[in-house]
C-alpha cells in the first residue's frame, strides 16, 4: 500500500512539474527601435537660409536672419493606445541650429516597439537642469565660458539658457555703432531660481494626424517638424522689429515666447526598414 501510494505521489508531482513547465516561458527582452526628429527650419513657404535669404514679417518689415537656434528638451512619445514613453532625461536636450545642418536631425534610441501619434518636447531647458551643478551639465548645456558657452546659449552674467536666439539684419531696425541694422531677440528666463522670475518655456505637442510612427527592431520612422520662424513675429501678437530691435530680459520676451510656441507643425513621416 505504501508503495503505491508514493508512485500516485511521484506521479502527480511529475505532472505538476510538466505543467509548470508548460506554462513557465523566459521572457522575451522588450523589443525596441529608433525614431528619428528631423527640424526643418523654413520661412513660410521657403526655405530658411541664413545671410542670404530675405524674408517679410507680419508687420511688413524685411529681414535677414544670421542666427537661428533653440533647446528641445524633455521629449514625450505616445502610442496610438495612449502608452507614453518619456526619454531619459540625462539623452533629452538638443540644439539645433540652422547653420549647423547635423543639429536638425535628432535620434533617440531604444524607444519601445510600438506605433507612435504624437511627440510633445519642451522649447527651452527646464528649471531642474538649470539649476543643477554644472558637472551634470554637458554636451550642449555646457555653461563653461562667457558669451560663447553651450554654443552661445548661455547667458553668464545671469547663470541661465537662452531658449530661442534670432539674430538678423533688417532696414526697420536702427543703426548700431557698427553701422549695421542688426535686431537681436535672445529668449529665456525658467520661471527663477531664488526669487520668481518670467517663465519662457513652451511646450510643444506636435500630433501626427492619421499618420503613425512604427517603431520595431527593424523600422526606423522619421518624423520631420516644420519650425517656421516667421510665426515669430505673428503669433498671439505681432512683433516689430521696428519698434523691438532688441528683446533680452525684459517682460516682452513673453510675447515673442507665446508667438514662437506656435511656430511648429507637422509636416510628414518616413519611414526606413533595416534588413
Amino acid at each position: 500500500m505504501k508503495t503505491k501510494m508514493y508512485r500516485a505521489l511521484l506521479l502527480t508531482g511529475l505532472l505538476g512539474l510538466v505543467v509548470w513547465a508548460c506554462n513557465t516561458t523566459d521572457p522575451d527582452p522588450a523589443q525596441t527601435g529608433t525614431l528619428q526628429l528631423v527640424f526643418d527650419n523654413v520661412a513660410g513657404g521657403q526655405d530658411l537660409q541664413l545671410n542670404t535669404g530675405t524674408y517679410r514679417n507680419a508687420s511688413g518689415e524685411s529681414f535677414t536672419p544670421t542666427t537661428f537656434d533653440y533647446f528641445v528638451s524633455n521629449i514625450k512619445l505616445t502610442t496610438t493606445d495612449g502608452q507614453q514613453y518619456v526619454v531619459p532625461q540625462e539623452s533629452s536636450y538638443f540644439l539645433i541650429k540652422e547653420s549647423l545642418p547635423a543639429t536638425q536631425t535628432v535620434t533617440l534610441k531604444n524607444v519601445p516597439a510600438g506605433d507612435y501619434a504624437s511627440v510633445s518636447f519642451l522649447i527651452g531647458v527646464d528649471s531642474l537642469r538649470s539649476t543643477m551643478d554644472i558637472g551634470q551639465r554637458t554636451g550642449v548645456l555646457d555653461p563653461a565660458g562667457d558669451h560663447t558657452s553651450a554654443n552661445g546659449m548661455y547667458w553668464s552674467w545671469n547663470s541661465g539658457y537662452i531658449f530661442l536666439k534670432l539674430e538678423g539684419t533688417s532696414p526697420s531696425a536702427p543703426t548700431d555703432a557698427t553701422g549695421s541694422n542688426t535686431f537681436r531677440y535672445h529668449v529665456g528666463f525658467f520661471g527663477g531660481r531664488d526669487t520668481r522670475t518670467i517663465n519662457n518655456l513652451k511646450t510643444v505637442t506636435i500630433n501626427f494626424g492619421s499618420d503613425l510612427a512604427p517603431v520595431t527592431s527593424a523600422q526606423v520612422p522619421t518624423v520631420t517638424v516644420q519650425t517656421d520662424i516667421l510665426k515669430i513675429f505673428d503669433g498671439p501678437a505681432t512683433v516689430s522689429i521696428a519698434k523691438n530691435p532688441e528683446v533680452m530680459v525684459s517682460d516682452y520676451s513673453q510675447t515673442v515666447a507665446n508667438n514662437y510656441a506656435r511656430m511648429m507643425t507637422y509636416k510628414g513621416i518616413t519611414t526606413v526598414t533595416r534588413n
